[in-house]
């Protein structure tokens, strides 16, 4: 009886952290800012340009997001004219490569598994 308790306890304790990650990252812009942020584009409108399809407010409600859960800094370069604002990953953002890289390869894997074919980069 006791083998089935640590099962379910250790399935348990593995859902929470996937539900805690889906919160940290999930939606459909978190992933794709913080590919374009590693990428190198750190000024709002460079993001907004990179991510096509994403709203101004959205785009600054997720930067928001992203900020609180320390994965990117807001920069304010205020001895500038214009002022520049730039948005810069931290370096706990690097622990997300990792889970990038397997997702974009299982995004590979199941694509082609689907459609019998591999799509080319725009």
């Amino acid at each position: 009886m006791e083998k089935t308790d640590t099962r379910q306890v250790e399935c348990a304790t593995h859902l929470a952290s996937v539900e805690d990650a889906i919160y940290v990252l999930g939606g459909k812009w978190k992933l794709r800012i913080m590919i374009a942020l590693v990428t190198g584009y750190h000024r709002f409108n460079e993001l907004q340009r990179a991510i096509e399809g994403i709203s101004a407010r959205v785009l600054s409600s997720e930067l928001k997001s992203l900020e609180l859960n320390g994965l990117l800094k807001r920069v304010v370069k205020a001895d500038q004219t214009p002022v520049v604002v730039e948005y810069l990953p931290t370096e706990y953002a690097e622990t997300l490569k990792e889970v990038i890289a397997v997702l974009g390869n299982w995004g590979l894997k199941h694509k082609k598994r689907i459609t019998g074919k591999i799509s080319q980069p725009a």
